[in-house]
């Protein structure tokens, strides 16, 4: 059927770039390869949705053997017509169309006689048929039946023979076809769910790739005529048709021609579809769920004309514009947006079609997005671009036509003309940097026909910034020496040029050509009638250059020979201040002389040449950092007494300079590296009584002290230290305060009151470390010792209530420091514990034992109390037993020390029996034992 394309636009040029391969191949008809086995016209498109119907579709036969179809076909048509007998002109009439169908050649009878004969032969098929007997095959006699009742015009007879095909034969290889015809029948009747059911097992069933694919496009059909409600089951076949026909790129440009009629039909069909419902959404909504497929630009474009041939110019632009946001990277991008350009031309809006060209221009600005495009797309680019340009330029809005002309510059083939004209405009709003940079590289880069006029627009515009001779020399007036010496090699002497070649020497160095500025300078020198002014200059050029290229002691020569010039001839000054602006640069060329020589390892001469600066510039900032740079030099060098005089006196010559508060640090590095740490420790005790923060530093001056051997310094500071600090934040406050009491401790300072606060610390703290343990049990077995003293030393005496009460409170004590020694340090002090908390228990009962009787106590309850005394001091001295004994069995795995051989001293003295004693050495008589 006829396709649905739009209106031609007046350019057509993006459009037609966009159906090179599909688009227009599908409007080409293809060959006829074979006859269809029969025909059923399903009709034309009406006047509206349900009057749509589907491109005629065409059954392809299966190639021949090489042998004469048309001679083959004739002896059949002869053995029809010349028998009688019903079963063999049947026979005959079946071969032919066997024949005819798989050579695809028109042979045997002509679509007019063929129409006749089968209303001649119907009632021969029926008789055959109603008696059951034909040599041939049934299936391939029904299938004629049903073409015979369909030619002539029994469309229901043909259909009931198909189906009985379908019945009978399930197997039969016209079963699909039969198939087919079955759901044609109830698309044509108008029984679309029946028709897509029909469709639907052909493709999940019996049918092969050509007819399932055909099927599939019928049932696109089916669903597509059952209503907007059946329309995503619509798409989804229609898609599925087309991936399956255009897998990938290179299908395209040449679709399978028996195909072509099917896919146009269904990207017009889905075009419809969108434009219907929500156009260009909801293709993104139908696309969202499926892969990437190469036809999609294809599909978009469809949509876009559809509109625009419906005169929907505005749609059809929002279908283009929603294509290049959702696949920007898509090549199709730029066809469709230039389409829409052509779309708005159409509709005769001028500004739309501006806007249109100008979001194209914007788009592919970029050098990446511009070189994807094709040469059409470019082409395309280029020509928005000049419009754009044009239409600013005419409108004096002089930035955006310099911009478009800056952009379409060096992507056109007149280059030059076009950098021109982006020059003329930034000359006209005033952008002179621009415009110099425009013109110059139409003069110079880019030859045109007005080259010369674009080289002295550039020399214009750099002379009238020379107007202003009170200014300070500027870029622009170092670029009109290059370009006087451009248009001089380019374009020959020109007499505009004289006035400007007095001062070139002075203004190459501006240019950045430090070479040529010193030949210059150097040929100003060297001429007898140079003008003070002029050798002024030079020596200027001279100087900076000989700076730059970081030749110093040159740039210091020629720095003192301008300098002399301006003191002798003040005239020759381009400004009040050119004689302080000498100095400072002369002062700088001597520092960097001095940073060569120090980078060199050349010390002494470093630091002559730092301190030369002060004799140019006294007091100047960088004759005080030079002399603070002298200090540095002689840090690095190893020199250490010097440096620290240099920074001495540095602190003494200039105390508020910001600088100074760095020789602090530099003095207390010195003192270390010079191994005077007292001294450096010092020095860090004075920083701190500025600082804000005074701790840091007070507590780096404690490390020198202690690294020193200055105990008092350090414990005052580790006192006062200590009273302020906060809470460990972390392990390593910890073990720094901890280190603080051990050293305190060690150095007798406040040594109880530092064990007990150590001890607490160690107890309460979540970070240890084995000094940390170790330091915590010592202050707790001192501790615990001090205590057993203090227990030992309280004497039992009436009233005893009393005295054994505080005695028993110290025992407590003495025993807490002794576990506490224990669970820091565990194996290694544990036999001292041991002996120590048994003698506590020990020495308990003793004293008890020993206690005072009371005076008004007679003999025997004198002797009662006694008793009951021993009777209390039995348990301690069993309980100081167990735990000498314990002490006693840790020989074997811990081996034996002097706490164990004290317990074993107690042990003798309290159970003689079993630990007293006495070693007896033994002969051992060799031949005594012979027999043994």
């Amino acid at each position: 059927m006829t396709l649905m394309t739009p209106m031609a636009p007046t350019k057509t040029t993006a459009r037609v770039k966009l159906r090179t391969c599909l688009l227009m191949a599908a409007l080409v008809s293809a060959p006829v390869l074979a006859q269809e086995s029969f025909r059923v016209e399903l009709g034309r498109d009406g006047e509206t949705l349900g009057d749509m119907r589907p491109v005629f579709l065409k059954f392809e036969s299966r190639p021949l053997p090489a042998i004469s179809p048309a001679e083959v076909a004739r002896r059949y048509q002869k053995l029809f017509e010349s028998s009688d007998e019903p079963e063999v002109r049947i026979d005959a009439l079946n071969r032919l169309n066997n024949i005819r169908d798989r050579s695809g050649q028109e042979v045997g009878f002509s679509a007019e006689q063929e129409a006749g004969i089968y209303e001649e032969v119907l009632e021969s098929y029926e008789d055959i048929l109603a008696r059951g007997a034909f040599s041939g095959r049934l299936d391939e006699l029904l299938y004629q039946m049903a073409k015979a009742h369909a030619l002539t015009g029994q469309h229901q007879q043909s259909i009931d023979r198909l189906e009985q095909l379908i019945g009978l034969y399930p197997k039969s290889p016209l079963v699909p076809e039969a198939r087919f015809r079955v759901a044609e029948a109830d698309f044509s009747a108008g029984r679309y769910r029946e028709a897509e059911a029909g469709y639907r097992q052909l493709i999940d069933g019996d049918g092969k790739q050509d007819i399932a694919s055909k099927a599939r496009y019928m049932m696109g059909w089916s669903q597509f005529k059952q209503g907007a409600g059946a329309w995503d089951r619509s798409v989804e076949s229609f898609m599925a048709l087309l991936d399956q026909h255009l897998p990938e790129p290179e299908r395209l440009k040449s679709p399978p021609a028996e195909s072509r009629d099917m896919i146009e039909d269904s990207f017009r069909i889905l075009a419809v579809m969108a434009a219907r419902s929500d156009n260009a959404r909801s293709l993104d909504r139908w696309l969202a769920r499926r892969n990437p497929a190469p036809w999609v630009p294809i599909l978009y474009d469809r949509l876009a004309d559809l509109h625009a041939h419906e005169g929907g110019y505005q749609q059809a632009v929002a279908v283009n514009e929603a294509f290049a946001a959702a696949y920007p990277d898509n090549a199709a991008a730029s066809d469709m947006l230039a389409q829409s350009v052509e779309f708005w031309q159409m509709a005769g809006d001028v500004e739309a079609a501006r806007v249109a060209r100008s979001d194209y221009v914007a788009r592919f600005a970029s050098d990446a997005s511009y070189t994807a495009l094709n040469g059409n797309q470019k082409a395309n680019w280029r020509d928005y671009s000049r419009f754009l340009a044009d239409y600013h330029y005419a409108g004096k809005r002089w930035s955006q036509s310099a911009d478009y002309y800056e952009s379409l510059a060096l992507r056109a083939d007149n280059t030059g003309e076009i950098l021109h004209l982006a020059g003329d405009a930034r000359l006209q709003m005033g952008r002179l940097d621009q415009a110099l940079a425009n013109f110059e590289k139409a003069a110079y880069t880019y030859s045109h026909d007005r080259s010369v006029e674009s080289a002295w627009a550039a020399i214009s515009i750099l002379r009238d910034r020379l107007g202003n001779r009170s200014e300070p020399v500027t870029e622009a007036l170092a670029s009109l020496s290059s370009a006087e010496q451009r248009y001089t090699n380019a374009f020959g002497p020109d007499a505009r040029l004289s006035a400007l070649r007095a001062d070139l020497a002075n203004r190459w160095l501006e240019a950045g050509d430090g070479q040529q500025a010193l030949r210059y300078a150097r040929a100003t020198l060297d001429w007898p009638q140079a003008s003070p002014r002029e050798q002024y200059a030079a020596w200027l050029v001279t100087a900076r250059v000989r700076q730059g290229d970081g030749d110093y002691p040159q740039a210091e020569a020629a720095w003192r020979q301008a300098l002399q010039l301006v003191q002798a001839t003040p005239e020759v000054a381009g400004a009040r201040d050119d004689e302080q602006k000498i100095q400072n640069q002369l002062a700088t060329a001597i520092y960097r002389q001095a940073e060569t020589a120090a980078g060199a390892g050349k010390t002494a001469l470093a630091v002559a040449n730092f301190q030369r600066v002060e004799t140019i510039l006294p007091g100047s900032e960088i004759a005080i950092k030079a002399r603070f740079d002298a200090a540095n030099t002689l840090l690095k060098a190893a020199d250490w007494q010097t440096a620290i005089n240099e920074l001495r006196r540095f602190r003494l010559d200039f105390p508020e300079d910001a600088l100074t508060a760095e020789t602090s640090e530099k003095l207390v590095y010195a003192y270390q590296q010079s191994g005077q740490p007292v001294k450096a420790a010092g020095e860090l005790m004075a920083a701190a009584g500025s600082a804000p923060e005074p701790w840091p530093i007070k507590l780096r001056a404690a490390a020198l002290y202690h690294e020193a051997g200055a105990e008092p310094e350090r414990n005052d500071l580790y006192q006062q230290w200590l009273a302020v600090a906060p809470e460990p934040a972390d392990a390593k406050d910890h073990l720094q305060q901890q280190t603080m009491r051990q050293r305190l401790i060690e150095s007798g300072v406040d040594v109880s009151n530092q064990q007990n606060i150590l001890l607490a610390r160690e107890d309460a703290s979540e970070w240890h470390s084995e000094e940390t343990l170790q330091w915590a049990a010592d202050a707790a077995l001192a501790l615990g010792s001090g205590a057993a003293e203090r227990f030992a030393a309280i004497a039992l005496t009436a009233p005893l209530e009393t005295t054994l009460a505080r005695k028993q409170q110290a025992m407590e004590q003495a025993q807490t420091y002794l576990l506490q020694a224990e669970s820091f340090a565990g194996e290694d002090v544990q036999s001292e514990v041991l002996y120590r908390r048994a003698e506590l228990y020990r020495t308990l009962a003793s004293d008890l034992m020993a206690s005072e009787v009371p005076a008004e106590l007679n003999d025997m309850e004198t002797m009662q109390y006694q008793m009951l005394l021993e009777e209390e001091a039995f348990p301690l001295e069993e309980r100081a037993m167990e735990l000498h004994a314990r002490n006693h069995q840790r020989i074997t795995r811990q081996g034996y020390d002097q706490w164990i051989a004290r317990s074993l001293e107690a042990l003798a003295g309290m159970h003689p029996g079993r630990y007293q004693r006495e070693l007896r050495w033994m002969s051992w008589n060799m031949e005594g034992n012979d027999d043994a």
